[in-house]
């Protein structure tokens, strides 16, 4: 029998022969050269960040300087724990006017541990997130108080930052609220337009009530409010039928419309935890000043729980929306340092841990599909300053 040698035979064997000279080529590394001379815009660009070394790679070797020798900024969105804050630095400022008023009484930090330190005003969350993103090398801070759902929610936008978490600054117990007006009961809310701040605790407190309720995130109509103080203006000009923001500021616009705060975060005290977290680098370069930040923040949280009037007329200054500051300060009072060997788990107990809240606030934003994967809760916090300070001051 007679082999036809057609078109497709040499077709075939043509292509046989460019595969195999193909793969020869690239073994070989030929294809590689060629493409970086002749197609170099075609090869993935890698693009290298300050996240993808340790956090402490430039740290001196030796201790230069055991604080900085600028003042150490840290960031802030007004709670009632912040009173402590705001008696540790004597006051507030802001990045636009970082500079304290001429006889502006000195904070605790500086009169008792020699550090120079200001609390920088951000009202909103989102500020303080990119505040904290830059530095304070770059117009942002070294340091900031945010919860820690927000930590979750950010910690891969945070990630050249390498944030670390220090010190529980407070819980809300009371603060967050959720406020309507023509709902009777939270399973109301079905088809009712909720009004939150989407970058805010507030979310999370939001979410929280929702599952509370038996309700899926589609059984409400979301209505995205610019920041958490306007949750009030919301509710008040009929853009929502219930809004969740700080309950000084909700609770008094409900009652202009004849409305009633329906839930707040008393219900779940341990939901809402406001955390210290420092830039990686930062701490890793100036661990003396992360101490006694550490330890002036204790002192001015323990005096403004013995008589919280010189912390509740600093706060009143600053946050005027958050109500009676006394009353501010009672439904989010500072942390003490049995409260954060327990939420840390150093020792003594707590109904939830810094662990377990990072952990299933991280998964639940997962699960929500919001973002990236986080790293473990284990790899956000340093607690070599909480122990030091600790176990300095005993049981």
């Amino acid at each position: 029998m007679k082999l036809h040698r057609g078109p497709g035979l040499f077709l075939f064997l043509f292509l046989c022969v460019l595969g195999a000279s193909y793969a020869l080529a690239s073994r070989l590394g030929y294809l590689d050269r060629l493409q970086e001379r002749y197609f170099p815009s075609t090869r993935e660009a890698v693009r290298l960040s300050p996240g993808d070394f340790p956090a402490g790679v430039a740290a001196p070797v030796a201790d230069v300087a055991s604080v900085p020798l600028r003042p150490v900024l840290i960031g802030f969105s007004p709670r009632g724990a912040s009173a402590g804050l705001l008696l540790a630095a004597g006051g507030a400022t802001t990045l636009d006017n970082p500079v304290p008023p001429a006889g502006a009484a000195q904070g605790l930090l500086k009169t008792a541990y020699a550090l120079d330190a200001r609390a920088v005003l951000l009202a909103k969350e989102e500020d303080l997130r990119h505040a904290l993103a830059i530095g304070a090398e770059n117009g942002g801070v070294d340091m900031a108080t945010l919860s820690v759902d927000r930590l979750a929610a950010w910690s891969p936008a945070l990630r050249d930052a390498a944030p670390r978490t220090l010190l529980l600054v407070g819980r809300s117990r009371g603060q967050e609220a959720l406020a309507a007006v023509g709902v009777p009961d939270l399973a109301s809310l079905r088809g009712k337009r909720l009004g939150v701040y989407p970058y805010g605790s507030s979310h999370y407190f939001a979410l929280w009530l929702l599952a509370r309720a038996g309700l899926r995130i589609s059984d409400v109509r979301w209505v995205d409010l610019p920041s958490t103080l306007d949750a009030g203006r919301a509710l008040r000009e009929g853009r929502a039928d219930a809004v969740v923001g700080l309950w000084g500021d909700v609770e008094l616009a409900a009652r202009d419309r004849g409305g009633a705060v329906l839930a707040t975060t008393a219900d779940a005290p341990h939901l809402v935890a406001t955390v210290l977290v420092a830039r990686g680098d930062f701490a890793a370069r100036y661990p003396d000043a992360v101490r006694r930040v550490l330890r002036g923040l204790l002192d001015a949280g323990q005096a403004v729980l013995k008589d919280p009037t010189a912390g509740a007329r600093m706060l009143g200054e600053v946050a005027p929306y958050l109500g009676d500051p006394t009353e501010a300060i009672r439904s989010a009072p500072p942390a003490t340092l049995a409260d954060n060997r327990a939420f840390f788990g150093l020792s003594g107990e707590a109904p939830v841990t810094y662990d377990e809240l990072f952990q299933s606030a991280a998964a639940l934003f997962q699960k929500l599909k919001q973002g990236p994967p986080v790293p473990p809760a284990e790899d956000t916090k340093d607690l070599g300053a909480l122990k030091y300070v600790s176990e300095a001051r005993g049981p």
